[in-house]
């Protein structure tokens, strides 16, 4: 078969890509920037188009799959439509792949990537051999986000914006917590949480839910004719789990629990799930701890995706339980100019709270196809700065940001980049 995919580039629709190109299909794919990932489709064999044309879809496709972030507009969905090609969302597709699998979906507003990285992992190490699509690269994978395996199980981190996991039908179903997040698409928290329940109750009568027992808004809607499992980090394990973990955080030892509980419902022995929790380095972007250096003096940098008010203080928070006694800078680069509207006084609160020595906050990253018209009128970065009102807190642009921290940060200091944009790219750069 021939298939392309609009937004190839995208993090899971590029593991979706790897998936039928290890099945010997002829995989294209097109995006609007080149990125490491269209770099990596395209040594492996993708061929790639660094467009969106009409022309880049050719008469004998025999699908299109594109990202959720591709709208109807789109030239190539347009053209895939006027030749009668069949077209699918990456949800579309990737749900009708959990059908073919016993599919172990991995949900929440935060923490899905780490839990399903953990689950996926020791299910490797027990010899069940999962395939694997996850939103992250793995060391473990050779720094890809995709696994093919031979075994019965596909294990996915399930997005729930756009409703997109509502496509999917899992076997056992993990939710980390429940969030005001997505509330450009959402709307109301409300939203999120029916939108949860739905996902919930896709899960069939043998199916298994397991459920952080912490959020209060999940354990209201976790019950159901399937089998709920609940774990908290009151729970005895999380004592073990907190002196073995090599990624710093509470929200990692919660994490953690959860792929434990996978592993024990596929009665996988907990001594083989604490060894590989034990030896986690954690994912790109995910805590990502380097050595750096500024102007000669070394430093250590930590990149990390996070973008949430309740990710950023988790993040911030583990990073001063794993650093107590050095200067600690950030620089965050908020993402989406409506994450940053609807959510502007959770930012405000937590970035005045967390233990932080220097913070500096870029502009706002601008998210193409996902902003409301003029948003960027109603809030910027300045603005959020002089509503922190801390001290040494600072609002400037990138290269600005790189400049300041290389004159005036001291060997032995810890730079932590976040974001969810293209913030990353100041990693190399120290």
């Amino acid at each position: 078969m021939k298939i392309h995919f609009i937004g190839i580039g995208g993090i899971g629709v590029s593991a979706l890509a790897q998936y039928y190109l290890e099945k010997g299909d002829e995989i294209s794919g097109s995006d609007l920037a080149s990125s490491e990932i269209t770099d990596f489709l395209q040594n492996k064999g993708v061929r790639i188009v660094i467009s969106n044309k009409a022309e880049n879809i050719q008469k004998d496709f025999n699908e299109v799959i594109y990202s959720p972030a591709v709208k109807s507009d789109n030239p190539e969905y347009q053209e895939a439509k006027r030749l009668g090609i069949t077209l699918k969302s990456y949800p579309e597709a990737l749900g009708e792949l959990t059908n073919q699998y016993s599919t172990i979906a991995i949900s929440g507003s935060h923490g899905k990537s780490t839990t399903t990285a953990m689950v996926a992992l020791i299910l490797i190490k027990a010899g069940l051999n999962p395939t694997v699509i996850i939103g992250t690269k793995l060391k473990e994978f050779g720094n890809n986000n995709f696994k093919m395996g031979q075994g019965e199980y596909l294990v996915i981190e399930a997005c729930e914006y756009d409703g997109s996991f509502l496509n999917y039908n899992p076997h056992i179903a993990v939710i980390t917590n429940i969030d005001k997040e997505h509330l450009d698409y959402f709307k109301t928290f409300s939203n999120v949480v029916k939108t949860f329940k739905n996902f919930i109750l896709k899960l069939p009568a043998a199916g298994f839910l397991i459920a952080n027992k912490e959020d209060k808004n999940l354990v209201k809607i976790s019950k159901g004719k399937f089998t709920t499992m609940y774990y908290s980090t009151k729970q005895k394990e999380a004592i073990k789990l907190k002196k073995i973990l090599k990624i710093p955080g509470q929200h990692n030892i919660s994490n953690a629990l959860a792929a434990l509980e996978v592993a024990r419902i596929l009665h996988i022995k907990d001594f083989i799930s604490f060894k590989v929790l034990s030896e986690y380095k954690g994912s790109w972007r995910r805590f990502e701890v380097k050595n750096g250096i500024a102007n000669n003096k070394k430093i250590t940098v930590v990149s990390d995706y996070g973008h949430h008010p309740k990710e950023i203080t988790a993040t911030l928070t583990a990073a001063r339980e794993k650093y107590h006694n050095k200067k600690i800078w950030c620089i965050f680069q908020p993402h989406q100019y409506q994450r940053t509207y609807y959510l502007f006084k959770d930012f405000v609160k937590n970035f005045r709270l967390v233990a932080i020595d220097n913070i500096i906050i870029t502009d706002i990253y601008d998210v193409a196809g996902r902003e409301e018209k003029n948003i960027n009128e109603k809030i910027n970065s300045k603005v959020l700065v002089e509503k922190i009102a801390r001290k040494n807190i600072h609002y400037m642009t990138l290269n600005e940001a790189e400049k300041f921290v290389k004159e005036n940060i001291k060997s032995g200091e810890v730079l932590i980049i976040m974001g969810a944009g293209d913030v990353y790219k100041l990693v190399n750069k120290f």
